[in-house]
C-alpha cells in the first residue's frame, strides 16, 4: 500500500473512532526487562499518553491489543483510561473485530498502529492503517502512514495529534490548556 497524501490522511482520520494499538514496539520500544525475581518492567513514553487520554476526552475510543501478558500493560491501560485490554493475543483479528461489534464501527472508521507481522492481518482490515518508524519493512508495506517517530518514542501522540485535528478539535485543546 502507499502511504497516504496528507489530504487523503486528513480525510480517513477524521472518520476514525476507534484506535486500536499494538503494545510492544508501539506504545513501548520493545525492550522488556527482567529482574532476578522474575519482575516485568516496560517504559512508556509520558506524551504518548496524554495522546491517548486527550483522545478519550475527545470521544475517540482506545483499545490495547498484545500477544503478551502483563500486568505493568493493565496499569498502564487504567491509568490512561483505557478499558479494552486484550493481552495474550496471537490472532488479533478476533479481538478486532469484537471491538468493532462492541462499538458499532465499521473497517473504515478504525485506526489501527503496529510494529512487527503480527500486526499485518488487522492493518490489511482497517481505514487507516499506521506502522511506526522503526517498524518492519513488511509492516510499513501495508501502511496508510509511517510515523516519523519510533515506537514508545512519541510515534502514538503523534497520531493522536493528527487524529485531533483531523477531528477539528486540537485548537480547542491548545486554548484550553492555554487558559489554566
Amino acid at each position: 500500500m502507499d502511504t497516504f497524501s496528507e489530504d487523503e490522511l486528513l480525510n480517513t482520520a477524521r472518520e476514525i473512532k476507534l484506535l486500536i494499538l499494538d503494545v510492544d514496539g508501539v506504545l513501548t520500544d520493545g525492550s522488556i526487562i527482567f529482574d532476578e525475581n522474575e519482575n516485568e518492567f516496560k517504559i512508556f513514553h509520558v506524551r504518548d499518553g496524554h495522546g491517548v487520554r486527550m483522545l478519550i476526552r475527545a470521544g475517540i475510543k482506545v483499545a490495547l491489543i498484545t500477544g503478551r501478558h502483563s500486568r505493568v500493560v493493565e496499569r498502564r491501560a487504567h491509568e490512561l483510561g483505557v478499558t479494552d485490554v486484550i493481552q495474550k493475543c496471537y490472532d488479533k483479528r478476533i479481538p478486532y473485530r469484537q471491538l468493532a461489534e462492541k462499538y458499532s464501527v465499521s473497517d473504515r472508521e478504525i485506526a489501527y498502529i503496529g510494529d512487527d507481522i503480527v500486526d499485518i492481518p488487522v492493518l490489511k482490515k482497517c481505514g487507516l492503517p499506521i506502522a511506526v518508524a522503526d517498524a518492519e519493512e513488511e509492516v510499513k508495506a501495508q501502511a496508510a502512514m509511517i510515523t516519523k517517530r519510533r515506537g514508545g518514542r512519541g510515534a502514538v501522540r503523534e497520531v493522536c495529534d493528527i487524529l485531533l485535528k483531523a477531528k477539528g478539535v486540537w485548537r480547542d485543546i491548545i486554548d484550553e490548556y492555554s487558559q489554566t
